[in-house]
């Protein structure tokens, strides 16, 4: 079904069903279908038609939804923006993706006016003059310009239609047979890919409801989950180890969930079978990316669960692992991730050469390392551009991070190569430590020279506070990249 149908669906089969919360308001059908139709006149009013991009920067709250399915209404695009751009940033986006409006809040909407035309506070949405139009639904039709968070250089708008996102959400719904019976607490930012699809357009389309829960804090978010009685949340690595570290007298009702989504980068299986052994609840992980509008594999429920892995390929898409050629490889052989099917975006706005090359011979080329085991299931080794390179010798950081994250003392730890002129790359690992544990770098070191081949040992590990990390809490290497290519090794050192 095509999104800008769904409120209208709803509120005819069950106009008092819950279907909408966050902040205190509650939304049935009927009301949120009321509110989309009202913001759709009001956008319709400013100009906003087939076509129209209309930029929303907000944080998760009600009003993002419901601009979001009144611009679809219209056959209008959207572009989610990261409210915590700068205004730099927030320029860039805007007139990459031929913006003409923005539904902003007042914190937000200063930032944002030299860029754009007509801004538009989410309570301005009420009360548009004159009736709806009638939906536009044609899948032909653009449907999001997400931006990807761009390691390297600016970011690109990857064009993602109404096709894509109903076969996604198709697909989604059937392999985890989400019901009217689900209710979903929103916790990952809906200015990305994962937030919309799994925690709103998902569960909305298959007549479950959608709570949006507050700001994550690991300290709160187990109480939000017993008022609320969620089936399911959906979220990130980072998200699950926080809450694994709450004391031990956090003792939570988790009754209410099916299963726990996690994706955006590879869980070790240490993590997930503590988080499961603790909370009680099954922890589906997930593989892909926004390019292909979502996932591309994902564990299944029940048995075969395969901790480890990111799941086998999902209905009607289709993953391969090619070689430098471009040929696919049997199970075991390792090369790079590549997908193909009918949720594979349209391209890269304005960018014809890079999308060429990422969409070279009809696969999308992930950059992702990865196999398939003898089961079907796939495994992520690693990111092509994170080898490291010493001496002619391939280190894959994941490998090392592992044994790290296995020390007993270790929360998180992320390697990353520091140019050396002899060897081309070296090893170096930024770690930061369990609350109250003690441990310094030579003890780390050690752990490594008894798991690892000489060659894969970092030669420095750093103690630190924090790491980067995303918008959505994944762990991002490029700000530790960019202190190792200023402190590269030299002859002398």
């Amino acid at each position: 079904m095509h999104a800008a149908l769904i409120p209208d669906r709803r509120e005819l089969e069950d106009p008092r069903g819950r279907c909408v919360d966050g902040a205190g308001l509650r939304l049935d059908n009927a009301q949120f279908a009321e509110r989309v139709r009202a913001a759709s006149a009001r956008l319709a009013g400013l100009g906003v038609g087939r076509g129209t991009v209309v930029a929303v920067i907000l944080p998760n709250r009600v009003e993002f939804a419901v601009a979001l399915f009144a611009a679809w209404r219209l056959g209008a695009v959207v572009t989610p923006l990261n409210p915590a751009l700068t205004a730099d940033e927030c320029a860039y986006q805007l007139a990459d993706s031929g913006t003409v409006l923005a539904v902003a809040d007042a914190e937000r909407a200063d930032r944002i006016r030299a860029a754009v035309p007509v801004v538009l506070d989410p309570a301005d949405l009420d009360g548009g003059p004159g009736s709806a139009p009638e939906p536009v639904a044609d899948l032909d039709d653009l449907a999001l310009l997400v931006y990807t968070s761009g390691t390297t250089g600016r970011p690109k708008g990857v064009m993602l239609g109404h096709d894509n996102i109903a076969a996604m959400v198709r697909i989604w719904i059937d392999w985890l047979t989400v019901t009217t019976a689900d209710r979903c607490l929103l916790i990952l930012p809906l200015f990305h890919v994962n937030g919309i699809m799994v925690s709103l357009v998902g569960p909305l389309a298959a007549g479950a409801s959608v709570v949006i829960g507050d700001r994550f804090a690991a300290e709160r978010f187990w109480s939000q989950v017993e008022r609320e009685r969620p089936t399911y949340f959906s979220a990130v690595p980072t998200i699950l180890t926080a809450l694994c570290e709450l004391p031990d007298a956090t003792t939570p009702d988790t009754s209410s969930l099916r299963f726990v989504a996690c994706g955006a980068a590879p869980a070790t299986a240490a993590l997930l079978r503590a988080f499961e052994e603790r909370y009680l609840a099954p922890v589906i992980e997930g593989y892909g990316l926004t390019e292909c509008t979502l996932a591309a594999t994902i564990n299944p429920l029940g048995d075969g669960r395969k901790a480890g892995t990111v799941g086998r390929p999902l209905d009607g898409v289709e993953v391969s692992v090619l070689d430098a050629r471009g040929a696919i490889l049997p199970a075991g052989g390792r090369g790079e991730v590549a997908i193909r099917g009918a949720t594979v975006m349209r391209g890269y706005l304005g960018l014809d050469e890079e999308t060429r090359r990422t969409l070279d011979g009809g696969w999308l080329h992930t950059g992702d390392v990865g196999y398939f085991d003898g089961d079907g299931y796939l495994v992520l080794a690693d990111r092509l551009k994170d080898l490291i390179i010493w001496g002619g010798e391939n280190i894959s950081p994941k490998e090392v991070e592992n044994v790290l994250r296995a020390h007993p003392a270790v929360l998180e730890a992320v390697v990353v190569g520091r140019p050396h002129f002899r060897y081309g790359e070296e090893p170096v690992a930024f770690v930061v430590l369990r609350g109250g544990a003690h441990c310094g770098p030579e003890e780390l070191l050690a752990h490594c020279g008894e798991r690892l081949a000489r060659f894969k040992v970092p030669r420095e590990i750093r103690i630190e506070r924090r790491l980067p990390t995303n918008a959505v809490g994944k762990l991002v290497k490029g700000p530790l990249r960019e202190r190792m290519r200023s402190e590269s090794r030299t002859p002398s050192q």
